[in-house]
C-alpha cells in the first residue's frame, strides 16, 4: 500500500521539483464585533457582548507548470469529533491548462451553489439569510472548469460530499453545475444542484445570482428555489436576497439588504430552511475605511430586524433585533517570489 501511494505521488513530486517558479502568499485576517441582540424587546445576554468572530490564516501560491494551491484555516473555529479539517474552509490543489481554458481542482472546496450572498467571504457578511446561515458550504470534492475563449464565461462541473451528510453520518454526495459570467456591468453566478439530503434521496436547487455594477452603486439579486424528489414546485421552498451597496466616497460604503426565506412544504428534506418557516430579514450597514487608498482596515456599524413564522431550531427568529459594531483588518505576512535568474 505504501509503495502504491508513493507511486501515485511521484508525478507531483517531479512536477514540483522541476518548477521554474514558485510563489507563496501568507496572510492573516481578523474581525472583532460587539453585538447586542433582543427578541421581542427582551435582551439576550448570552448572544450579546464582544465577540471574536474570525481569525483566518490564508496561504496560496503557485508551484509552476499551471499548478496552484489555496488554503484557509479558521484559527478560532473548534474542530468537531477530533477532525482537524473541520476548521479548514478550503484546502485544494488546482491545475490550469497552458491556454487558461481548463482547470482541474481537488481537495476541500466551496460547494458550487449560485448566488452572491453565498459567494462572499463570511468575514465580509454582517447578516445572512436563513438559507446561507445554515448550509455547510465547504466540503471535500473535485471539479473541472472550462472558460470560453472570450474569458467572460466559465462553466464548472463539481462533485463533493453532501452538506447534509452529518444528518445521517453516511456517505452522501452533491452534484453541481455552475455558470459564472461577466458581460459589461452585469455578472452572474447561476447553478443547478442535486444534493443528497438522505441516502439515495435528493433535494434540487436552482440558484440564480445576479449582480449589476454601476460605478459606485452595486445591485445584487439572488433567487434560490429548492424542491425534493416527487415534489417539483416553484416558490414554495425558496430564498430571495436583494442588496444595494453605494460607495459614498473613498472612505465610506453604505449597504441595505433584505432577505426572504420560505418553506411551505410538508416533506422533510430541506435542512437549511425548516418546513413551515417564513422569515424576512431587513438590514443596513455602514463601512468606514480609515486608511486612504487601502482597504486593509475596516470599521463597521450594522443593524438587522427579522420577523415572520419559524421554529426554535431556526437561526433567525421572529422579532429578532441585532446591533453590530466591529473592526476588521487584513495583514499580508509574507510574499515570496524566488529570483528566476538566480
Amino acid at each position: 500500500m505504501k509503495k502504491l501511494f508513493t507511486l501515485l505521488l511521484l508525478p507531483l513530486f517531479a512536477l514540483t521539483a522541476s518548477a521554474q517558479e514558485e510563489l507563496l502568499n501568507l496572510g492573516l485576517e481578523a474581525r472583532v464585533d460587539y453585538l447586542r441582540q433582543t427578541i421581542d424587546g427582551d435582551h439576550i445576554g448570552d448572544e450579546s457582548g464582544f465577540k471574536g468572530r474570525f481569525v483566518n490564516l490564508i496561504i496560496n501560491g503557485n508551484l509552476g507548470h499551471g499548478v496552484s494551491y489555496a488554503y484557509r484555516h479558521r484559527l478560532n473555529k473548534i474542530n468537531k469529533d477530533n477532525t482537524f479539517f473541520d476548521a479548514i474552509d478550503w484546502l485544494y490543489l488546482s491545475y490550469t491548462s497552458p491556454n487558461n481554458r481548463w482547470t482541474l481542482s481537488g481537495g476541500k472546496q466551496v460547494v458550487g451553489v449560485g448566488g452572491y450572498e453565498y459567494d462572499i467571504a463570511p468575514i465580509d457578511v454582517y447578516f445572512y439569510s436563513e438559507f446561507c446561515s445554515t448550509i455547510g458550504c465547504y466540503q471535500f470534492g473535485a471539479s473541472v472548469t472550462h472558460t470560453l475563449k472570450s474569458g467572460n464565461d466559465s462553466f464548472m462541473a463539481q462533485v463533493t460530499q453532501s452538506p447534509f451528510r452529518a444528518e445521517h453520518a453516511k456517505e452522501m454526495y452533491a452534484y453541481n453545475l455552475m455558470w459564472m459570467g461577466r458581460h459589461g456591468c452585469f455578472s452572474t453566478l447561476y447553478s443547478l444542484n442535486a444534493m443528497e439530503h438522505a441516502p439515495g434521496e435528493y433535494i434540487y436547487y436552482i440558484a440564480l445570482g445576479n449582480r449589476l455594477n454601476l460605478g459606485r452603486v452595486t445591485l445584487e439579486l439572488d433567487l434560490t428555489n429548492r424542491a425534493t424528489e416527487h415534489q417539483a414546485f416553484f416558490f414554495r421552498d425558496c430564498s430571495v436576497m436583494g442588496k444595494v451597496a453605494v460607495e459614498a466616497c473613498d472612505y465610506v460604503q453604505l449597504q441595505a439588504k433584505a432577505s426572504y426565506d420560505v418553506n411551505r412544504t410538508s416533506h422533510l428534506g430541506d435542512y437549511c430552511v425548516q418546513p413551515d418557516s417564513e422569515l424576512t430579514r431587513l438590514s443596513a450597514a455602514v463601512e468606514v475605511y480609515p486608511i486612504k487608498g487601502k482597504r486593509h482596515v475596516r470599521l463597521h456599524a450594522a443593524y438587522s430586524y427579522t420577523f415572520g413564522s419559524c421554529s426554535e431550531t431556526n437561526i433567525l427568529q421572529d422579532k429578532q433585533s441585532i446591533i453590530n459594531f466591529g473592526l476588521t483588518w487584513r495583514m499580508n505576512l509574507l510574499s515570496f517570489t524566488p529570483n528566476k535568474h538566480k
